[in-house]
């Protein structure tokens, strides 16, 4: 059975710091790029970043220089360092794994909750 298991999101102050981390069970890592999405409210889920299995890393613009994207195969989990947070960055968050192969085989997470507030 996949599963994708989002944790780390809270409320922090603009300019503060999160790290969300997706343990990840189920599947050959090797065949899969590991990225993270958001959907702020009333707005449609976007991309943030990606990190391929070569380890190769690609981040949004609006993300670019703040946030940092890991992965660890050996500990089943995909990271995001949240730097530098802003209000805008208020979004559920969610983990996504999809094979480079086929792209059919694509999973997600249930989504953790970012709250940037002062």
């Amino acid at each position: 059975q996949v599963q994708l298991v989002e944790s780390g999101g809270g409320l922090v102050q603009p300019g503060g710091s999160l790290r969300l981390s997706c343990v990840v069970s189920g599947l050959n890592l090797d065949y899969f790029t590991l990225k993270w999405y958001r959907q702020a409210p009333g707005k449609e889920r976007e991309w943030v970043s990606s990190v391929h299995e070569s380890r190769r890393t690609f981040y949004a613009d609006s993300v670019k220089g703040r946030f940092t994207t890991s992965r660890d195969d050996a500990e089943r989990t995909v990271t995001l360092q949240m730097n530098s947070l802003r209000l805008e960055d208020t979004a559920v968050y969610y983990c996504n794994a999809i094979n480079f192969i086929n792209d059919s085989y694509d999973f997600w997470g249930q989504g953790t909750q970012v709250t940037v507030s002062s």
